[in-house]
Formats: structure tokens, C-alpha cells, sequence
């Protein structure tokens, strides 16, 4: 097992990530337990010692779980880590009762990192009104208190979110955690946001490595590229690559739902073998041709906005756009129009195409605006 150094401790490279249990009968909801212990066995006796689950995950049944088969070790043995589920307006007020069960659940009296889960258009006002929720006061005092040994956050929001975060409570944060792989390097500017966590002394952990599964398997042609580059190595391999080659990274999390995607995974961690430039440089371009593929050309250059009667962001819409049409759904981009007011969503698009008439790209936004407004409806 590859190991990372964080302050005085020594994280291994690959975290299991406790969303994507193994189930039964198709149900999120029912784990499978006797194939999550199996696989948590595994998982310690080739030296993983980083365990992340949440409140939300399985319906509330990842941390039972997890909780059980954890208090088979000596606590000493493993770092555990959970989430304040402010994702959910309906928990904003509720973090003493929610971290107190958490507590229960997990069956630990510490926990070795916490994160605010989720931090994102939608939420960012209600964590950072500590006056009304409390919420950054009372994870401060349990980390004060031991119960907390290291404080960090997840980030599914625009950069400018992320940088709001920092900007107000950045002193007390030791880790993020966001969603990073070859695709979403540029897709979801996560480039930037690496910059801005180093620019911060803040080291990066990841979530979705594969992107759900997406970069386990390529077209025939993608992966044709690649083996010509190291035949030896499996496609999967290349995301954790990816990432290993970055500095910035101290852990990667991966979903993991059966022993078979553990055992690959150990395999891959077993040694690091990070990519060159010219494997970096070849991953990126078979990115952005992935890319290209129903997805829409915006360069941002907002020549669009000055001409939009409605003040649309329009860059912004289109990567939103780009991402629910890449991803197939998801919550990201219902997540961050929530967030805006119903005259700057889609809808609000009058079909005037006076962008158009300046969009260097001959981008047909009105089409663009009305087949969102139909996906998201």
C-alpha cells in the first residue's frame, strides 16, 4: 500500500469510501453486511486505514454498518471519518443531535476527521450564518474538546463557493475534499480549484476518482490510446494515476461495491507509478475528446451577457448544461439553479437570440436554454 503524509500521521493513498456498499436486491438502502465486512477485512489486512461514510449514504445505514464492522479493530487501527449533512436544510439546526448520534452509530467516542458535508450554492449562506445555525461554532468546540481530531469540508460548488468558504473559515480547515479525475480537471474546474486549495496550504482529498464508474471503461479507441502507452496497465488505473501524480493529493477515495473492485484497486495501490508528461498530456487530450461528445463548445468569453435582456450568467448555464447533458442527470446542476433565483434559470430565456448574434462559436443558446428547461422539468 502507497502511504501519504499528513501532518504527524500516515494516511494510505487509497481511502474506502463507504457510499457504494455492496446491496441486496438492488436496494440502496439494504446493505449487503456480510459482504461489507468481508471487504473491510480485506481492506485492513492490505493496509487501508482511512474509512469515509455520512449520515445520508444508504439511507443512514452506511455509518451502522461501517460502525460494526469497524469495532471488530482496535480504534487505534483505523481513522474514521463522517459529515455534518448540511447538503439538507432540515439538519441546519440540528448538528449537537446529529454528531452525537453519529458518535452512537459509528460506535467511537472521536472521530479522526470531520468534514461540513457538501458545501455548495445552496448552502453556503446557512453554514457561514454561524450567529442563526451554529453549525462552524459547534464542530470548532468538538474538535477543541478531542472529538474531532482533524476539521475539514467537501465541495461540490463553483470555485467562487469554495473560495467564500476559505475566505471565512479557512484557519480552522485542515482538509478538502472535492470531486477530482482527468475529466473533470477542466469540466468541473478542478484545476483551479487545486490551485486555489495549494494557493491555501490546504491538502486535497477526492471523491469520484472514477466519476461514477464512468472512467472504468472507455470506447474501444480511448482505451486503444492508452494500452499503447502502457499495455500493462488496466483502464481504471489510469484515474488513480492521474491523481497520484498530483502533488496537491493526499487522499483518494474510492466507492467500492464488491471485493472484486476492492481487490483491483489494492492492486493499483500496491506501488505509485505516476504518469510522465507525455501520458499526462495524452490523458487530457482523450479528456476533452470525451468531452466534445454532446456537450456544448462555450469558451466563456461572456460576450453573450451583455447582450441578454434577462442579465443571464449564459457561460455558466452552458457549463451547467454541459454537465447534466455529460453526466446523464445528477444533482450538480439542479443543485446550483436551486440556488438562483427563478429569473435566472433556463426558463427565463426569452428566445430572443441576441446572443447569438455575437457568440464567436455560433452557439445556439435559445436551443440550448429550451432543451434544459425540458431536462430539468
Amino acid at each position: 500500500m502507497v502511504y501519504r503524509d499528513f501532518q504527524n500521521l500516515k494516511l494510505s493513498a487509497l481511502g474506502f469510501g463507504a457510499m457504494r456498499l455492496p446491496v441486496l436486491a438492488e436496494s440502496d438502502s439494504r446493505i449487503d453486511e456480510s459482504a461489507t465486512l468481508c471487504m473491510v477485512d480485506t481492506a485492513m489486512k492490505h493496509g487501508i486505514n482511512y474509512y469515509d461514510t455520512a449520515w445520508g449514504y444508504h439511507s443512514g445505514n452506511s455509518e451502522l454498518v461501517l460502525g460494526r464492522a469497524l469495532a471488530r479493530y482496535p480504534r487505534e487501527s483505523f481513522y474514521l471519518a463522517t459529515k455534518f449533512p448540511g447538503y439538507d436544510p432540515g439538519n441546519w439546526e440540528k448538528v449537537e443531535e446529529i454528531f452525537s448520534k453519529q458518535l452512537e452509530k459509528l460506535q467511537v467516542d472521536y472521530f479522526d476527521f470531520y468534514l461540513f458535508h457538501n458545501v455548495c450554492e445552496m448552502n453556503i449562506d446557512a453554514y457561514l450564518n454561524d450567529e442563526k445555525y451554529g453549525i462552524y461554532s459547534y464542530l470548532v468546540e468538538q474538535k477543541r474538546k478531542g472529538r474531532i481530531r482533524h476539521l475539514g469540508f467537501s465541495c461540490h460548488g463553483s470555485v467562487d463557493v469554495l473560495k467564500r468558504f476559505l475566505d471565512a473559515y479557512g484557519e480552522d480547515l485542515e482538509f478538502c475534499q472535492i470531486q477530482l479525475n482527468y475529466l473533470d480537471w477542466t469540466f468541473q474546474n478542478a484545476q483551479e480549484k487545486v490551485a486555489l486549495l495549494s494557493e491555501r496550504g490546504i491538502p486535497v482529498w477526492v471523491m469520484e476518482p472514477l466519476r461514477g464508474g464512468k472512467l472504468a471503461k472507455l470506447a474501444p479507441e480511448y482505451e486503444k490510446t492508452l494500452k499503447a502507452l502502457r499495455p500493462d496497465e488496466e483502464i481504471p488505473a489510469w484515474a488513480f494515476r492521474f491523481l497520484q501524480s498530483l502533488p496537491q493529493v493526499t487522499m483518494i477515495l474510492s466507492g467500492m461495491s464488491n471485493q472484486e473492485q476492492l481487490e483491483k484497486n489494492l492492486h493499483t495501490f500496491s506501488e505509485d507509478k505516476k504518469l510522465n508528461e507525455d501520458e499526462k498530456a495524452a490523458l487530457l487530450d482523450l479528456a476533452d475528446k470525451m468531452l466534445s461528445i454532446g456537450t456544448v463548445p462555450c469558451t466563456a468569453c461572456h460576450y453573450c451577457v451583455s447582450r441578454c435582456p434577462q442579465g443571464l450568467d449564459i457561460p455558466r448555464l452552458i457549463a451547467l448544461y454541459n454537465e447534466h447533458a455529460y453526466t446523464g442527470g445528477g444533482f450538480i446542476a439542479p443543485m446550483a439553479l436551486g440556488a438562483l433565483p427563478e429569473e435566472k434559470r433556463p426558463q427565463a430565456c426569452l428566445q430572443c437570440r441576441s446572443c447569438e448574434q455575437v457568440c464567436p462559436q455560433n452557439i445556439k443558446v435559445s436551443e440550448v436554454m429550451r432543451d434544459f428547461t425540458a431536462k430539468l422539468s
